[in-house]
């Protein structure tokens, strides 16, 4: 299981197949049923686009961007943020950048 984490973690975009065959290259002989299996025990599956992704709802609020046309030449003029999080031994940690 820590290494089926190790690979997901790396290659979340891999489904049970791709798992399969990483866990087979890295000398454990399993078999596309019990990677499924260990997959579900452990929650994860593989992140990828779901249908229809790009068409807004049809009674979707569509907000402007309100930066246009804003020149930007002084510091504390606008700001930016991001989260994130990494995964770590005994868990994972947040990671918050604020760009100025």
């Amino acid at each position: 299981m820590a290494a089926i984490d190790r690979e997901y973690t790396a290659h979340p975009f891999y489904g049970i197949r791709k798992l399969t065959a990483a866990m087979n290259e890295r000398t454990f002989r399993v078999n596309h049923k019990r990677i499924a299996r260990l997959m579900q025990l452990m929650g994860i599956q593989a992140v990828y686009p779901g249908p229809k992704t790009s068409k807004p709802a049809q009674n979707h609020k569509i907000y402007p961007y309100l930066l246009r046309g804003v020149r930007i030449n002084e510091p504390n003029h606008v700001w930016s943020t991001d989260l994130t999080y990494i995964p770590m031994a005994s868990g994972f940690m947040y990671l918050v950048a604020v760009i100025d």
